[in-house]
């Protein structure tokens, strides 16, 4: 069953699915949506994990190399006559010869989505406007709404609006804060006040040159919104922490001195930024790894916002096994 896959897989680099699949739908044919159901003994990917697999397009990863290529034999049978299937791999499973180095037991679910696919067109257009969606499907019937009934059997997969990162500075250690982001797959924004009319050399990051308050007024500070203020002009920090630190946005983050924390919070209090926002704020910027040079402080602070990012999944996570659905 198996079928050949590029030898480097670098399909597997975007963890999001949803543009895969608007891409392949997009084409006017069907594509072949994979989803981890169910999971025993771990495994090296949650449950809701997904693939995509449609003409002369495959994205995502399942397993790290041991399910794929067989995932993608089935796939390429479900496009042809349209029918789901409920894949095993480990104990349990009908191919034995297929291995899972970690010991677990993988439940995957494969289905054919059709261009005119109501849920995938609800999946996109909550996407668009970036509301949570809740994606429920056994295979033959689904749905995709904010709120979604569930029926048993039904595999329940949630999808958050993609993550925003906003980078207030434009000195090295912004560029590669910005740049890091952009390969993370946050829709990326750097903000440069009065900065070079010409954007800056990095592929997937937008440019604005506007005040810190109207920049990022224009971004948008929404729940699923993480501001990294790092520009080294106070005046400018200053406004961009007026701005973000009262708004919805779970993550702000500030580059700077420790001991001019102090500082820096006697003026935010004067300018009337609550105690519960000063609390939000993570100052100095970034996880302790004791790193100062430009992409060491871009992996410690993209590395805190992912730790935020996945600890309010955790709390918000409507994705469970199709056991539990029975």
């Amino acid at each position: 069953m198996d079928t050949p896959l590029p030898d480097w897989p670098d399909y597997g680099l975007t963890d999001d699915q949803r543009p895969a699949l608007r891409t392949a739908l997009a084409a006017g044919k069907p594509a072949v949506l994979a989803t981890i159901a169910a999971l025993g003994d771990g495994g090296p990917r949650p449950v809701g994990t997904q693939m995509v697999f449609a003409e002369g397009l495959v994205s995502g990863f399942l397993s790290g190399g041991c399910v794929e290529g067989d995932v993608a034999g089935h796939a390429r049978a479900c496009l042809a006559d349209g029918a789901p299937r409920r894949l095993v791999y480990g104990e349990g499973s009908p191919w034995p010869d297929i291995r899972l180095l970690c010991g677990a037991r993988i439940e995957i679910l494969i289905e054919r989505i059709e261009p005119n696919d109501t849920a995938a067109a609800d999946l996109f257009r909550l996407m668009d406007a970036r509301r949570p969606a809740v994606w429920v499907s056994d295979g033959e019937r689904r749905i995709c709404a904010e709120a979604a009934e569930v029926w048993p059997g039904a595999l329940v997969r949630r999808h958050d609006p993609v993550w925003r990162l906003a980078v207030i500075g434009g000195d090295p250690t912004a560029l590669a804060i910005a740049k890091l982001g952009a390969l993370s797959g946050f829709d990326t924004t750097l903000v440069r006040p009065r900065g070079p009319a010409s954007p800056p050399p990095l592929p997937g990051v937008a440019y604005n040159r506007d005040d810190p308050a109207t920049a990022l007024a224009a971004s948008g500070l929404d729940a699923w919104t993480a501001v990294a203020v790092c520009s080294h002009d106070l005046e400018i920090d200053h406004a961009a922490l007026l701005a973000a630190l009262p708004s919805a946005a779970p993550y702000v983050g500030l580059l700077g001195a420790r001991k001019r924390l102090a500082e820096r919070l006697a003026l935010l209090r004067r300018d009337g930024v609550t105690e519960a926002a000063i609390a939000k704020l993570r100052a100095p910027i970034g996880l302790d790894l004791g790193g100062k040079a430009p992409w060491e402080v871009a992996v410690a602070t993209i590395g805190e916002v992912i730790r935020i990012r996945s600890d309010l999944h955790t709390r918000t996570d409507d994705t469970r096994p199709l056991a539990l659905m029975e």
